[in-house]
């Protein structure tokens, strides 16, 4: 539907952040909404996980996509285990496990089957739905490590909310969301509002509601089963062909 990258992401984070934060107002009182405004050094370790990790991991995830495809770009973008490795061994001063580099390895070795498609001389999608893509990893990887201390003193759905509405403030200055680009039909809006509910609200109210049952670390690794689910949309729904290798590489 021909929809510019960066006015999605510009609706889609605006939108889902006022949701957010009025459910916290209505859950919690606007006092705690507004609390992590009243201490300053939060307030700009807020602002920085907004514009680098919010509005990064979701510009670049866009961008793959609109370079590339849903597929390709969703792979690529869980890369980012990989970076959160390397961040955690060169803090702790201590080399990963056999385990974690062999991980390690076999992710690279599939994003490589992935970009070339088993192909030496060319790359099987555009270089720049890579170059989004592992900005996206790097992103999902900041995102993944800098708001610890923020989400144990002000919670998930309050810290998301306002990452997600400054990033798409931000954003906005950039694509204003009434610099509507793409087709303007009834199926193109539903699409919009499929992004903003599905893909960003419910299912992150569902990824909190799994932390009462089960570990972080468990729930992010089922997480990383959405790179399957994207081909399998992306080839079954929206036609997109995935040479043998690069699935294999996926």
């Amino acid at each position: 539907f021909s929809f510019n990258s960066g006015w999605l992401v510009t609706v889609r984070m605006s939108i889902a952040g006022l949701l957010l934060l009025l459910s916290v107002s209505i859950k919690s009182g606007p006092a705690y909404t507004i609390a992590i405004w009243k201490n300053k050094r939060d307030a700009m370790k807020l602002i920085l996980f907004a514009i680098i990790g919010l509005l990064g991991v979701q510009y670049s995830y866009f961008a793959a996509i609109q370079y590339g495809n849903a597929a390709t770009g969703t792979i690529l973008q869980y890369m980012g285990p990989i970076f959160i490795t390397v961040y955690v061994a060169l803090r702790r001063r201590q080399l990963p496990s056999l385990v974690q580099l062999a991980s390690v390895f076999l992710a690279l070795f599939g994003a490589f089957l992935l970009v070339t498609d088993g192909d030496l001389h060319s790359f099987a999608i555009s270089p720049l739905a890579v170059f989004w893509g592992l900005i996206s990893a790097v992103t999902v990887a900041f995102y993944s490590l800098y708001p610890n201390e923020l989400l144990q003193k002000y919670g998930a759905a309050t810290i998301s909310g306002w990452g997600m509405l400054i990033g798409g403030i931000g954003m906005g200055f950039i694509h204003p969301p009434w610099h509507f680009t793409g087709h303007n039909t009834f199926s193109s809006w539903m699409l919009a509002g499929f992004v903003v509910l599905f893909g960003t609200l419910i299912a992150f109210y569902i990824y909190i509601a799994s932390l009462k049952y089960i570990s972080a670390s468990e729930a992010s690794v089922l997480a990383c089963g959405e790179p399957l689910s994207a081909t399998l949309i992306a080839v079954s729904c929206l036609h997109v062909h995935i040479g043998f290798f690069a699935l294999l590489g996926g």
